[in-house]
């Protein structure tokens, strides 16, 4: 793993943690017999699930929301979404009586639009792609003034994310290889930046689909590019990381060991597993350290940590997995 500098420091992640304190759940993580057995290792599963929204994204959005200026506050905030930010965006400004509007694409399941709406955010849907949703935040921002608050690419959203990885490190600090999943790569980062400070002989895997993974595309090649967004299990994965990316592409070139893809059947699978034998609900997204771990793909001799951070899936296309689906029905958008 590389030392080099990252740009959102562990001193930054730190006061992130303290900002949150209260507003966000210290998740628990518990260790799977089932996996254990099957890797000989022993492997434990952090329930970011089990956050107040669902997903992960809660840490970031509450502490960007809350390092705003009151200035700041009185426009609002505005952000392109798969879904998760979206619903966490939403719950930070609600709780700080404040305005939010997200931006989603056609993509963007049905569930995840109309609990954002519950939540009292405004919601404009705005093309076939993460980036033509992005199109709609700017012209927000030029004409209403409101503020940004991008899903990964910020630094206050990774400071957030990374607290995830301190909570790690403080629930399990021998853990050799911790399990991430990857799309714009604020997770990611964030979580390795704190793993990396505190405990760098540990391993950080980044695990995405096969199916329009713009960060390893990008980092296969060296800088960030676009790739065509297609309907996957893994939805809350899907997105580019934008050609103007300034934080998470370079955080997670210098950070990560490794990135691993999943086909979709390997990501219903491990939809499949996390319920039948771990009893929790996960979205394809929220599966991949699992998938990857009854792939085969992902090999370690002391513990591993599997960051389950999303249940935000639709109900139905869940009960279409666990009785043996392999990939989205044909028809269905993610």
């Amino acid at each position: 793993m590389s030392t080099q500098q990252s740009f959102v420091s562990l001193e930054d992640i730190r006061a992130a943690a303290a900002r949150i304190t209260g507003r966000v759940l210290r998740t628990p993580i518990v260790e799977s017999a089932t996996l254990e057995e099957l890797l000989g290792s022993p492997v434990y599963l952090k329930l970011e699930h089990h956050q107040i929204t669902g997903s992960f994204k809660l840490r970031g959005a509450t502490n960007a929301v809350l390092a705003l200026s009151s200035a700041a506050r009185a426009y609002g905030v505005v952000a392109a979404s798969t879904g998760n930010h979206g619903r966490a965006l939403a719950h930070a400004a609600k709780a700080e009586g404040m305005v939010a509007t997200i931006c989603m694409s056609r993509l963007v399941p049905e569930n995840k639009v109309s609990e954002i709406r519950r939540l009292g955010a405004g919601v404009h849907i705005a093309g076939n792609s993460q980036d033509e949703a992005q199109d709609e935040v700017d012209r927000l921002v030029a004409q209403k003034g409101m503020v940004m608050v991008p899903p990964f690419d910020h630094a206050a959203v990774i400071a957030g994310q990374g607290t995830l990885g301190l909570e790690i490190i403080e629930q399990l600090l021998d853990v050799e290889t911790v399990l991430v999943p990857l799309s714009g790569g604020g997770l990611a980062a964030g979580v390795a930046a704190a793993i990396n400070g505190l405990r760098p002989r540990t391993r950080i895997i980044g695990l995405t689909m096969e199916r329009g993974a713009a960060m390893k595309a990008s980092l296969d090649v060296g800088h960030p590019v676009q790739v065509e967004e297609l309907p996957s299990l893994a939805d809350s994965l899907g997105g580019g990381i934008g050609l103007g990316n300034a934080l998470t592409f370079a955080m997670c070139r210098d950070l990560l060991d490794d990135v691993i893809l999943l086909s979709e059947e390997e990501i219903a699978a491990g939809m499949r597993h996390a319920y039948a034998a771990e009893r929790e609900i996960v979205e394809g997204a929220g599966a991949v350290g699992i998938a990857a771990l009854l792939s085969g793909k992902i090999k370690s001799t002391g513990p591993i940590a599997v960051i389950l951070s999303g249940r935000n899936v639709d109900m139905g296309l869940h009960r279409q997995i666990v009785n043996g689906a392999s990939s989205l029905p044909a028809g269905v958008a993610a």
